[in-house]
């Protein structure tokens, strides 16, 4: 039995774009990670993040770098967005999360990086710091899951997520991976 990703029933239901639309809504008074900067990102306004309607891709293709469920053989499809709500000052991609690299895309051409990276044999979508592009993501999934998408999704995050958007996510990822920023040594077994 081959298995389907859930976003998949929800493009079928109609789901899936009703909740893209609910996320495109929320840049106008921006309220997608806690920060909830309310900056209105339709009218060209940059909150904490920094970007505006569109996502802006670092990079993507087939990495290596996460554990090796996630990677398989092939690789996982990841695609580094620019931009960050969390700014952490030991990050690892700094260039990327809190500098200007990369570029500004519409959703056909984050809907076709998608479709790229599941043809070039890569086991999932690994969405790298994504969390202030939800709205564009959705957009763009929409597009590609059309077209033949039927890889499972990972929403590889900072962990400072609001619940709104994590909601609107509900079977639309398969795997989340947000990672641990801090800890407390008290906390520790």
């Amino acid at each position: 039995m081959e298995k389907r990703p859930s976003y998949l029933r929800l493009l079928e239901t109609g789901e899936l774009e009703k909740r893209a639309e609910r996320a495109r809504s929320m840049l106008a008074s921006c309220t997608l990670c806690p920060h909830e900067c309310k900056v209105n990102r339709l009218e060209g306004e940059r909150g904490f993040c920094q970007t505006g309607t569109r996502a802006k891709v670092a990079s993507f293709g087939a990495h290596f770098g996460e554990e090796p469920p996630i990677t398989g053989r092939a690789g996982s499809g990841t695609v580094f967005f620019s931009g960050c709500n969390v700014k952490c000052v030991f990050c690892q991609n700094f260039e990327i999360s809190q500098g200007s690299e990369g570029y500004e895309v519409e959703k056909e051409y984050l809907a076709f990086i998608f479709l790229s990276l599941q043809q070039g044999g890569c086991h999932n979508v690994n969405l790298v710091t994504p969390t202030h592009v939800v709205p564009q993501i959705l957009d763009a999934l929409i597009l590609a899951a059309k077209e033949g998408l039927k890889i499972p999704i990972v929403y590889n995050c900072g962990g400072y997520e609001s619940l709104e958007t994590l909601g609107l996510l509900e079977s639309v990822v398969d795997i989340y991976m947000p990672d641990m920023k801090y800890s407390s040594n008290e906390l520790a077994l």
